[in-house]
């Protein structure tokens, strides 16, 4: 994310110019209907854009969403800008690199927070790697090996609740072998018998670690409902 935002700040000039240069394409004639869907569509593009935003900086108060959101309007429309925009790119640089350690420790604070948590629950088991177990359903027959082939049904989400991946939604259920998944999984799924339902909690050591994956921020702590169909197949 600090890249885009970087480049995003070095490349405007030359975005501006060729915004200046080149004529705009020709938009074909919509009908009422296709017009709705894609006003929907851009709305939900702003949105996305917003929320990105939302993540990287601390806006304080009602005035500084103003002020963004002026600046953006502007630029958008082809306005001349209202301040000199050059003057604070190192203000601007200057204050991504503040939020981010802000919002990087607020995050932290609260990972951990939730895997103290989620710790003192009645059945949870802490595996040797860290990784959080609490078992819903117990199953019946063998644990898989540590490489065995399982096949399971699962969410997958942050600890707000985001979800980030369901086999669920796809409809399919996953299958693979725990040499190839994440250590978090690796351990837990050697806990579960065919049938067995639990919750189970990564730690970002033993998910991804410091590599943001998808929707997946770096150093996330992640929570699975994973369903066991079958082992060792």
């Amino acid at each position: 994310m600090k890249k885009l935002i970087l480049l995003a700040v070095l490349l405007a000039p030359a975005l501006l110019s060729a915004q200046e240069t080149s004529a705009p394409a020709a938009q074909p004639q919509l009908s009422a209907e296709e017009l709705a869907e894609r006003n929907k569509m851009l709305y939900s593009l702003g949105f996305l854009l917003g929320d990105n935003l939302k993540r990287q900086l601390v806006l304080d108060n009602e005035d500084d969403y103003k002020a963004l959101s002026q600046g953006m309007r502007d630029s958008l429309l082809n306005k001349k800008a209202q301040t000199d925009v050059e003057k604070y790119k190192p203000q601007i640089i200057e204050k991504y690199e503040r939020d981010a350690q802000t919002i990087s420790a607020k995050y932290a604070a609260e990972q951990q927070e939730y895997l103290a948590s989620f710790k003192k629950e009645k059945g949870v088991k802490e595996l040797d790697n860290g990784t959080l177990i609490k078992l819903s359903r117990p199953g019946k027959g063998k644990q898989p090996k540590a490489d065995g082939t399982v096949k399971v049904h699962y969410t997958g989400t942050l600890i707000n609740g985001e979800k980030f991946d369901s086999s669920r939604d796809r409809g399919e259920a996953f299958q693979t072998k725990l040499t190839d998944v994440i250590p978090c999984w690796t351990k837990a799924m050697q806990q579960m018998k065919p049938g067995a339902r639990a919750k189970v909690v990564c730690p970002a050591e033993t998910a991804y670690g410091s590599r943001p994956v998808g929707q997946i921020p770096a150093n996330s702590v992640l929570v699975f409902d994973v369903e066991m169909l079958e082992s060792d197949l």
